[in-house]
């Protein structure tokens, strides 16, 4: 008869799976805050040269890359926007403590307190990095390596 598990290895391994959850629920963040500075205009872009077919720039061609482009980012921020809710039910947290600091109302009742130290989740952290880094990026980009347009 194999040996009953004992109690600390009991409460061990159902804590695996939330990390393992989470672990995926952040990597999942990670893919879909990138796709919406790469993949999503990369994709957009070349959904539009596929249906026009030539050479020559024209409205339709750029009419549909901003259609597919603005479609592509609304899937891609309610994918995010759930990931972050399945998360936030994953750890437990409350939508009360979720609500952000320029949501919350400027006046405070007597009586009543500021709430202090709302922090940002994982996900919310890895979607912001992932903000700076495209930003800082593309400044980079624009100032150092993308040359004038001017002719000279």
């Amino acid at each position: 008869m194999p040996p009953s598990p004992s109690d600390g290895e009991r409460a061990a391994a159902p804590t695996r799976v939330p990390r393992l959850k989470r672990a995926l629920m952040a990597a999942a963040a990670a893919f879909i805050s990138i796709n919406l500075w790469t993949g999503a205009p990369l994709l957009a872009l070349w959904v539009g040269s596929q249906v026009v077919g030539s050479t020559v720039l024209s409205m339709t061609a750029v009419v549909i890359v901003v259609v597919v482009l603005a479609i592509l980012m609304f899937a891609l921020a309610v994918a995010l926007t759930w990931l972050n809710g399945a998360y936030d039910r994953l750890t437990g947290r409350t939508s009360r403590e979720s609500r952000m600091t320029w949501l919350r109302g400027m006046g405070v009742e007597p009586g009543e307190q500021l709430e202090v130290g709302i922090t940002s989740n994982a996900l919310e952290r890895i979607v912001m990095a992932s903000v700076y880094i495209a930003v800082i990026t593309l400044l980079v980009w624009f100032f150092a390596f993308a040359g004038s347009p001017l002719p000279h």
